[in-house]
Parts: C-alpha cells; structure tokens; sequence
C-alpha cells in the first residue's frame, strides 16, 4: 500500500467499514449498555423510560395446509447487534409481575422462515418464571434445543438474570442458582442479536435493564443493525442493466425481512441487483395478523423501509390466500368470514397505503388440479370461497382499491404459462372479473419450474400476456424460480422468460422467488442441516451460476 498520512490511513479505514456494513463504534471498550438501541421494532415490545415491556403475541406458523404452529417469538432485527470476542457476560434486569414469565434469547444467528417454517439456528433462551429458571441452547442441528435445563428459583418480582460465556460452557444464574451446559459454539460467529416473548393472555412484563461486559480478555462492542441505504449500484448490475434496456423494466425478488438484518452479503446482493422487492412471507395473513385484533407490521416495515431507502419499488404479497391463515383466522364463523377478510384487507393495504406500489390481492385462486366441472381448474376451495364464492375476489379487490387507490392490484397465479386447462379457466376468471368492473389491474405468472424436464415456452408466455393486454390487463412475472437439473438449462429458461417480459410492453416487471439458494423457499422442509434447493441465480455461497450472466446479456440486447 503506498505511503499514508495517519488521518488519510483513518478515513480509508473508517470508509471502508462503512461499505462493508461491519464497523460500528462501540458503546464502550469492555461494557455495552443493549437498551440504549432500538428496541421500538420489537413484535409485542413498547420501549419507554422505565424499559422494554414486552406483550406476547403468541406468534405461529402454520403449515402450508393449514395444520401445525410452529413458535415464532419475536426478534430484534432492527435493534443493537452485539459484537463478542472471547468470553462475555450479558445481565438482563427484569420485572416481572406475578404469573407471567419472561422469555429472552440470544441469537449467535439468526433464525431463518423458509416458505412457513421457521429454521433455528445457534441460539439460546433464558426463561424466567416465580418457580423456574431455564436454560434452551439451540445447536443448529435440531428445530428442538440441543440442551434444555431448569432449576427450581423462588424469583422475585424484579430479578437480574445473568448469562455468561465461561471457557467452554454456558452458565446461566440468578441469585445463588446456576444452571451450567456445555457451549456447542453458539457465538463462535462474534454477534449476537437479541429476541423478547411472553405468554400470551398473562401480564406484560418488562426488560428494565440489559447489559453486557466483556470477561477475561475478551471484548463487546454494539453496532446498529444496517438495514438501511447501501452503495450505489455498479453499472452492470441487474437493476443498472434493466434501467438502460430498451424499456426501463423493475428487476425484482422476494425477500426477507430475516437476512437483510443478519447476512450483510445477502443485504448487498438485495440493494444493488435488484430495484423491486416482493415482500416474501412478512405480509402473508399468519405474519401479519396474528390474532384476531393484533396486527404486526414490524418485519413489513422492514422490508418497505429498506426499499425506499434503495431506491426500490415494493410489490406486496399476499392479502388474501387460501394458505398462510393463523390458526384463528382459519377457525372464523362462516357468517363473518366476509366481514374479516375486508377488515384485513383495509387494514394491511392502508398501512402501506403510498409506500407498496403494487398488490398481490388474491393469490392462488384456482385449485391445483384438474378437477372443476368442466375437466379443467376450478376455484381452489377454502375459507374465503366457502363463505363467499367467487365474489370473495370481487370483495377483496373493491377492499384493496378503497384503501388504497393508487396501488395496482393484482392476481397472481402458478402454471398458467402454458396452452392448457389452467391458461384456459384463468383467461376465463379474469374476463369474468372485467365483466363484473372488478378492479383488477392484472395478472401475475408465478414461473416456478420445480421438475426436471419442465419448462416454459416464451412464446406461448408471449401470447398469454398479449392476450391479457386485450382484456386491458398488465402481466408481470412474479416468482421466477428454475430447477437446478443444469445451470446452462437454468440460465436459458431465466433468460427466455425475461425476454418474454421485455418484448412484450404490458409486462410490467420480472421478480424470481429469491436470491440465493442459501434463503430459497424450496429448501428442504424442517431439514437439519439445510437441504438447500437450487432453483435461485446466486448459489449457497453467494456466487453467481450462469443465470446471471444469461439475465445480463438479455438485458444488453434489448438496450441495443
């Protein structure tokens, strides 16, 4: 490196960091104060001058069929990131009123939903009730912790619990009781990140005091987590690309809210490839609307701040599907089944009402199969098509349009890009619903091709999305993913779809279901370790496959 001034090698250093999202000033050398963050994004949490008091949610993911409730406690991912080296010690104050318990993690990664299951990784739980004091420690290898111990403790109403990182072990106290196991490396990744739950139905408590000091030659320090503005995009970006082709073209993907806080390549993958984000899982009704008068915008607010300061257009998925329901939701009286389903819509729309441009309204509205009574697809049925009938999309439309008049509303379907029954029964759907003054702006093609030997013909995608201009309907290709069989068949259907897109002008955007396999939704279900999928343009690593290099040269022919 050539010769520096002291202050120029300073500001090399300090710019450095800025861009790699890794450098943070500490709160202080060998102590950290963790509620001087940000703890006002917290599921369930209010902060205030006496703390953090902390209301359960009782927060679930349900299986795809409905079935199932998986926890899913809050975390912090807007809040300090503790960084470690060597031993520490994090003491937490709390006051707890009579019955209630006190739960608080700490996360050395965080946990991952991977399409409606919930990925934990190394982490551990301290549980505070007035006759317990427990230890959870989460090894990565299991959905169930690796150790669990309690010892009986006559706790009272405010108590500071202590956890400790002591040469190879976990050692968890409170007054004279210690609860000691053996540490599998929960923090051997240097951070911590920090998650809060209570029961729901008792009374809140509150996190009065959280602290942590380095031991023994170790060190903390905090940084905020970033989920904010990243460097400008690189001219041969996806984004930079779609921007200069022959029709500037939102280049999208779903994502999530969990990464962008805990994986800093993740988050620079996400701001500078893409300049639309789908909102993935965090505003399907299970995430959203947890109980009947909760509503959680915590992680949706994430993902649409982290957009704006992107520069990035944001597509909302999903208010109103027959999957993704809370358990509460799916238990509703038929007779108020209507009345639920708009209040939703209302609600999740006009909180987003100037920041989503646009909506999944109804997702998945035709049944999987082939089975309606004209041998093609009928309606899928579920809650809202048993309460309602087909009227339950005019409903949910007119409800969307109301709350927000702007944003464009669309339906969103899988396996429609091919001649067949399911084109046929949507292309009818559709034209019903234009007949009828539904206010649907247009149609979104999943794209997913999950099976080897499968794929899309654009030129019939082509004709499909000509044919939906004649209704006066947009397109977009919304969820793009491509089996792995081999990255040269993976690249040139990517590449054939978004040519489809960028010839036809009312295709309004090209969006894949994810980045990099390393987060994809069709990861193994519940497996340990990770079975990723590879259907996604980056790998497990954040590399790029020849997808990308296949979307880029689609993307420069048609700025030619």
């Amino acid at each position: 490196m050539p010769n520096l001034s002291r202050a120029c090698l300073t500001l090399f250093v300090s710019v450095l960091c800025l861009l790699a999202s890794a450098c943070s000033p500490a709160r202080s050398g060998g102590r950290a104060d963790l509620l001087a963050g940000d703890w006002s994004h917290v599921p369930g949490a209010t902060a205030g001058s006496g703390g953090v008091r902390i209301h359960g949610l009782g927060r679930q993911i349900v299986l795809q069929d409905g079935t199932g409730g998986q926890p899913h406690p809050p975390v912090n991912l807007r809040g300090p990131q503790l960084q470690v080296r060597g031993d520490f010690r994090v003491s937490a104050t709390v006051h707890r009123p009579a019955g209630q318990t006190a739960s608080l993690y700490l996360y050395g990664e965080v946990p991952i939903v991977y399409d409606e299951w919930r990925q934990m990784r190394r982490g551990l739980r301290i549980t505070v009730s007035e006759r317990a004091l427990s230890l959870a420690v989460w090894d990565g290898g299991s959905a169930a912790p690796a150790v669990d111990r309690t010892a009986p403790v006559t706790a009272p109403a405010t108590v500071t619990v202590t956890v400790e990182r002591d040469a190879g072990d976990l050692v968890l106290s409170a007054g004279d009781t210690r609860v000691s196991v053996p540490d599998p490396g929960v923090f051997d990744a240097g951070s911590v990140m920090f998650g809060v739950d209570a029961v729901p139905g008792e009374p809140d408590w509150t996190l009065a005091a959280l602290e942590a000091t380095a031991r023994d030659g170790g060190g903390v320090a905090v940084r905020d987590t970033r989920t904010a503005r990243e460097p400008a995009p690189p001219s041969d970006s996806l984004r930079g690309l779609a921007e200069d082709a022959g029709r500037p073209l939102p280049i999208g993907a779903a994502m999530a809210a969990e990464p962008l806080a805990g994986d800093d390549g993740y988050r620079a993958l996400a701001a500078t490839q893409f300049s639309m984000l789908t909102t993935e899982n965090a505003l399907k009704p299970q995430f959203v609307h947890p109980g009947p008068d909760t509503y959680d915008f915590t992680e949706g607010d994430l993902l649409v701040d982290f957009a704006a300061a992107n520069r990035m257009r944001v597509h909302g998925h999903t208010l109103v599907f027959g999957e993704a329901n809370p358990r509460w939701m799916q238990q509703v009286a038929v007779a108020d089944r209507e009345r639920v389903m708009t209040d939703h819509v209302r609600t999740v729309a006009g909180h987003y009402r100037g920041r989503v441009a646009e909506w999944d309204v109804v997702n998945e509205p035709l049944s999987p199969d082939d089975d309606g009574p004209d041998g093609g697809p009928g309606l899928r049925e579920h809650l809202w098509q048993e309460a309602m009938g087909e009227s339950y999309i005019d409903k949910a439309f007119t409800a969307a349009r109301a709350a927000d008049p702007e944003a464009k509303l669309y339906l969103n379907e899988f396996g429609a890009e091919a001649d067949g029954p399911r084109w046929d029964a949507l292309y009818a759907l559709v034209a019903r619903l234009k007949e009828r003054g539904v206010p649907v702006d247009g149609v979104g093609f999943q794209s997913h091709i999950h099976e080897a030997g499968d794929h899309i013909d654009p030129a019939q995608l082509r004709s499909h999305i000509a044919d939906l201009a004649e209704l006066g309907l947009s397109a977009r290709i919304s969820e793009i993913d491509v089996y792995g069989e081999s990255p040269d068949v993976q690249a040139t259907q990517f590449a054939g779809v978004l040519g489809a897109c960028l010839s036809e002008p009312t295709c309004t955007s090209f969006s894949t279901w994810g980045i990099t396999d390393r987060y994809g939704s069709t990861a193994e279900h519940d497996s340990y370790p990770l079975e990723p999928g590879d259907e996604l343009p980056w790998d497990q690593l954040l590399r790029e496959k020849p997808a990308v290099a296949a979307l880029r040269d689609t993307l420069r022919a048609a700025g030619r």
